[in-house]
């Protein structure tokens, strides 16, 4: 038998459900970059902001600002193991992962800091900076990627993609 009000109640349940559905999905999802060496994982947390039409590089992301290298929590780094990354020697731990980009080039903040937001950064607790190396993509990116490609049992490459920029900075685990 058709009932007007159960109808009713049904549709406005369902918008309900799915207005919330909508809502509690991040604008910048969560996501992990990983990769073993020497046999073990090493992970990188973060969340993928898209570009939205926005200019990133530049304009989003200034030029001569630390940039949380992400969005919404710090972007956080584990390694069980002793690591190189682009010369620089870094012990097993946690640390979070900034960038300061430049017209001319970028660094890599290995900061010591942990589990805070994004933005409350602290240069004092500043590990190491690192230079990338900056290549221009093909084509744009609209979602920001980090991720990790292999070169060997010890080795990858830690490559962040976004518009139109590639920066990568090569890993090694040191055993």
């Amino acid at each position: 038998m058709y009932n007007p009000k159960r109808n009713l109640l049904f549709f406005a349940v369902v918008a309900f459900t799915s207005a919330l559905s909508l809502y509690a999905q991040k604008a910048s999802p969560a996501a992990k970059a990983e990769v073993q060496l020497a046999g073990k994982p090493i992970t990188i947390a973060y969340s993928r902001p898209y570009m939205h039409g926005r200019k990133i590089v530049g304009g989003l992301v200034p030029y001569g600002q630390v940039w949380r290298t992400g969005a919404d929590d710090a972007t956080a780094l584990k390694t069980p193991v002793d690591l190189e990354i682009g010369g620089v020697k870094v012990p097993a731990g946690s640390y979070t992962i900034y960038s300061l980009p430049s017209e001319t080039g970028w660094k890599l903040i290995i900061n010591k800091q942990t589990g805070q937001w994004g933005t409350e950064y602290d240069q004092a607790q500043d590990f190491a900076r690192i230079d990338l190396v900056k290549t221009a993509l093909a084509t744009p990116l609209e979602q920001f990627t980090i991720e990790f490609v292999k070169k060997g049992a010890d080795s990858a490459d830690l490559i962040l993609e976004w518009e139109n920029t590639k920066l990568s900075v090569p890993v090694r685990a040191t055993r």
